[in-house]
């Protein structure tokens, strides 16, 4: 049995037979033509097939993994769009009259070294979208067909890297996990895998060698390990392992419609976390007390211009009487850093995730925000909507939001518009903004602690570098200071504290949050029963005793 150790971007067993992955080789020649607009023509139509693809892709992925992990799509076909794309390709094939797959390979590897020579890393990333989009166009110029599994059994996908596009056209029924040999634990492959919830590692180091197609195999997604070629002992006790985790899931499920309440009575809210109203469906099935953070954003960025207070209106209308009583917290336009919108016409900054976003774009754009403001004020008068301002810093952000909300009451009641009056929090998700938060808790109604950006902030580590993934410790002692500042500041004014951050769903913290005193735990659907699970098995009186000892 050979052992090989990767970095686990999901847990679980998988146990099947190995499935190399091999992508399709573009062998592109440099082929001259003596008609260059028939070449162009060639390319425009491929480009408007591959167009076609992405857009079945982004509409499979909207089924398999959501809304939010669907918009790498949308992403690919803006860049096949791009017009400086466009126009290299076209100018390669007039200029050196050649045929339209070399121009784009050209065209392909030139963005591609472009993008990852950029100091940004969100920028740096799209260097693996273009050479996808690439590679997807030479194979409908070459008449190729896309790859997938070639497989009449469920398998492991052992590959060199897998592309979004790669990993959402597989057919979810025949992959037991991924294994990568290289690949990054925040790639949109690995955020894919989590959604999937399908055992994943990458950096495995494993050689693609196909010898070891068809070669069983066990991987274990905790551990970080894949082995090949197990011994029959080794093989039953982890087919043990594995059985015992799908009864545990099994046993999830008995837990739908039971109370989120300790054994010694102390309750907290279990919270969904969503991007898009196409959510609602799961949050529903695993029981949901309510939405904790609707990532409002999303309308922004599947729109082609500035959504209008009647797009937005209907969505959140829809929201909140799907969820039918339940609390359904709606954080406002959280745009910039790694979310890019193009209308927006941000300018250029050398380090976004410092820059103008989220907060900063709505008090210094206040004419986007009274939009979106009218369109939640209006909506909260059809069932239980709470608002939540991103990217806090400071108190005069506050009295600001407080000063535009007032205008705008002002405005609809001038227009004779009922409007609701609904609850108003911030997120806590910088160091400033933890350090204040004794004061801030006296101006809002909650707060709501963002871990992945207080991470970010507080231990200087950009989180989309997977350069620094052996850095960046979300369970630093800092931020767990940070959160039980803030949650008994929160109480001290009387307002409730929860967690919307990727922390809140991580199982090894949340007997510690439970006695923090954390009100809420807002978590992705999937994850609402375990975490439950684990709140009705503590004593969390027992738990504080148990940490006085070990101290």
């Amino acid at each position: 049995m050979e052992v090989f150790n990767g970095k686990s971007v999901f847990g679980g067993i998988a146990i099947g037979k190995i499935y190399v992955y091999q992508k399709g080789e573009q062998q592109v020649r440099r082929i001259r033509t003596d008609d260059t607009e028939q070449e162009k023509n060639r390319y425009r139509a491929a480009s408007k097939e591959t167009m076609e693809q992405l857009q079945a892709l982004y509409e499979k992925a909207l089924q398999e993994v959501g809304e939010e992990n669907a918009a790498v799509f949308e992403v690919h076909q803006m860049m096949l769009e791009d017009d400086d794309f466009v126009e290299s390709v076209e100018n390669i094939i007039d200029t050196q009259t050649v045929n339209a797959e070399y121009a784009v390979a050209v065209t392909g590897d030139n963005f591609a070294q472009m993008f990852a020579a950029m100091d940004d890393d969100y920028m740096r990333g799209r260097a693996a979208d273009v050479k996808d989009i690439s590679e997807r166009l030479i194979t409908v110029l070459s008449g190729g067909a896309a790859g997938g599994i070639q497989s009449n059994e469920p398998v492991i996908v052992l590959a060199d890297d897998l592309a979004p596009s790669e990993t959402v056209q597989m057919d979810k029924e025949k992959v037991l996990s991924f294994v990568t040999v290289h690949g990054s634990l925040n790639s949109h492959t690995a955020i894919l895998a989590r959604t999937m919830g399908i055992p994943a590692l990458v950096q495995t180091g494993i050689s693609l060698d196909e010898t070891l197609d068809g070669k069983m195999a066990v991987v274990d997604g905790a551990k970080g390990c894949i082995y090949v070629e197990p011994d029959e002992d080794f093989l039953a006790e982890m087919q043990a392992q594995k059985s015992k985790e799908e009864e545990q899931k099994e046993l999830l499920q008995t837990l739908k419609g039971k109370e989120n309440v300790t054994l010694d009575g102390q309750k907290i809210m279990l919270y969904a976390n969503i991007g898009n109203m196409k959510d609602l469906a799961t949050v529903l099935q695993n029981d949901a007390g309510g939405i904790g953070l609707f990532r409002s954003e999303f309308i922004y960025l599947e729109s082609e211009d500035f959504p209008t207070e009647e797009e937005q209106f209907a969505i959140y209308k829809k929201v909140a009487e799907t969820m039918a009583g339940k609390r359904v917290i709606i954080r406002t336009l959280d745009i910039g850093a790694d979310k890019k919108c193009d209308y927006f016409e941000m300018e250029q900054e050398e380090n976004p995730a410092l820059g103008c976003r989220a907060i900063r774009i709505c008090l210094t754009r206040p004419e986007i925000f009274k939009t979106q403001l009218r369109a939640l004020l209006r909506a909260s008068a059809f069932g239980n909507i709470a608002i939540m301002y991103p990217m806090i810093t400071s108190l005069w952000e506050v009295y600001k939001i407080k000063q535009i909300m007032a205008e705008v009451k002002a405005e609809l009641t001038a227009q004779g518009i009922s409007y609701g009056n609904p609850p108003e929090g911030v997120m806590i998700e910088t160091p400033a903004a933890v350090m204040i938060s004794e004061g801030l808790a006296k101006e809002v109604d909650f707060f709501s602690i963002g871990t992945n950006d207080l991470t970010q902030y507080t231990l200087a580590i950009d989180r989309q570098n997977s350069k620094l993934d052996d850095f960046y410790d979300s369970h630093h002692p800092a931020i767990l200071e940070m959160i039980r500042m803030v949650t008994e500041n929160a109480h001290k004014a009387g307002i409730w504290a929860g967690i919307c951050g990727e922390l809140g769903a991580d199982l090894t913290l949340t007997r510690d949050f439970l006695e923090m005193g954390v009100d809420e735990l807002s978590v992705s659907p999937g994850r609402i029963l375990p975490v439950r699970k684990i709140v009705r098995e503590t004593d969390v009186s027992e738990y504080r005793r148990e940490k006085r000892e070990k101290e």
